[in-house]
């Protein structure tokens, strides 16, 4: 179980292929998906280039996992 933020983080993304598509995942599980750093995910959301965020609470915005695996096949399917 995860003890801390890094540590959650940490799990989301080792286990983000057996997350279900409705889940929600954090800007560092993200930036840790697409190899970048959260600053250049903030700014691919602005552009477009991977879906928005969505916006949970007052102070926590997440990524929705299914929208994000279809933004990596689209991304594979380019390479």
């Amino acid at each position: 179980m995860a003890t801390s933020k890094n540590d959650a983080e940490a799990d989301a993304l080792a286990s983000f292929d057996s997350l279900p598509d409705a889940a929600f995942v954090r800007v560092k599980t993200v930036a840790g998906l697409f190899s970048v750093t959260p600053v250049c995910i903030w700014n691919w959301a602005r552009a477009g280039r991977i879906p928005a965020p969505t916006r949970l609470g007052p102070q926590v915005t997440a990524w929705n996992v299914g929208e994000l695996r279809k933004a990596l096949a689209a991304l594979q399917e380019v390479a």
